[in-house]
């Protein structure tokens, strides 16, 4: 299992795009994210009691679990789903966030004492290539500039949340560890939705299939095993999957809703892929 958890990862991350392709056409993005947080909550600490699974055991730990949380969830998906809202075009929020494998090589030498090799370098370079042409046709729409400010702080949610975990809590039950996580996320989500006036939600079936999805698939299956790919290798060889992600949404996009996959997507398919070879070796 070990061995296809990096790619399974890829996949289900990935679908992230089906949510909110379908869900925030009928809720405000602070209020969708602030209702799927408590949902993921609900669940897994059903999961863990029922399971009497151990639960982190002091303070401190609750403490670096929860900023590890509030980092890679709360400013990650809430950067990301705000800069969409305010009109930031996909493919824009994808290659600013997808600055993250390299911003985490950098980091991870630094901080984390990692040695990151030339040969990673050039995969990491290769794959920042890559997915520039896989956005690339997607980044010709006008934005309010200001929608920048949400997408550069999901990049570093998402980048110092990751080296934060693989310093300070990489080792925890996946489903009380999960609690601990997404706790202060949604506590903090409620209130600057509350705060904000962004608490619109619209109960079609489509919202209600879009929440669960991203419940069940992303927040407790994709969480799940990047927590545990966070646990077992290191930050670059972790950050280096992201390169991916775009380019199998493209994929997936093409398969069930007939977008266009053009030549420069391939080129930047194959690019990622090889990239990412690259960095892992």
């Amino acid at each position: 299992m070990h061995r296809w958890a990096p790619w399974l990862f890829v996949l289900l991350w990935s679908t992230g795009f089906l949510g909110a392709k379908l869900g925030l056409p009928h809720a405000d993005p602070l209020a969708f994210l602030a209702v799927r947080y408590f949902l993921v909550i609900a669940l897994m600490a059903a999961l863990a009691f029922s399971m009497r699974a151990p639960w982190p055991r002091d303070l401190m730990q609750w403490a670096h679990l929860g900023v590890a949380g509030l980092l890679v969830h709360g400013l990650y998906l809430g950067g990301v789903f705000t800069a969409i809202d305010w009109g930031l075009p996909a493919g824009v929020t994808a290659l600013v966030v997808g600055m993250q494998p390299l911003l985490t090589a950098t980091l991870a030498s630094l901080f984390l004492g990692e040695t990151v090799t030339a040969r990673q370098w050039l995969g990491l370079f290769l794959g920042l290539l890559g997915l520039f042409f896989v956005v690339s046709e997607k980044m010709g729409a006008q934005f309010p500039p200001m929608a920048l400010a949400p997408a550069g702080t999901a990049l570093f949610g998402i980048t110092v949340g990751a080296l934060y975990q693989k310093r300070f809590c990489p080792a925890f039950d996946w489903r009380s560890g999960s609690v601990a996580q997404f706790l202060p996320s949604a506590v903090l989500t409620s209130l600057i939705a509350w705060w904000t006036g962004e608490t619109r939600i619209e109960w079609t079936a489509e919202f209600l299939f879009a929440l669960l999805w991203l419940v069940l698939v992303l927040s407790m299956g994709a969480i799940s095993l990047l927590n545990g790919l966070i646990r077992r290798g290191s930050a670059v060889n972790v950050a280096s999957l992201f390169y991916l992600t775009p380019a199998t949404t493209a994929f997936l996009a093409w398969a069930i809703f007939d977008e266009t996959l053009s030549l420069p997507a391939l080129l930047g398919m194959f690019l990622a892929a090889w990239g990412v070879y690259l960095s892992r070796r």
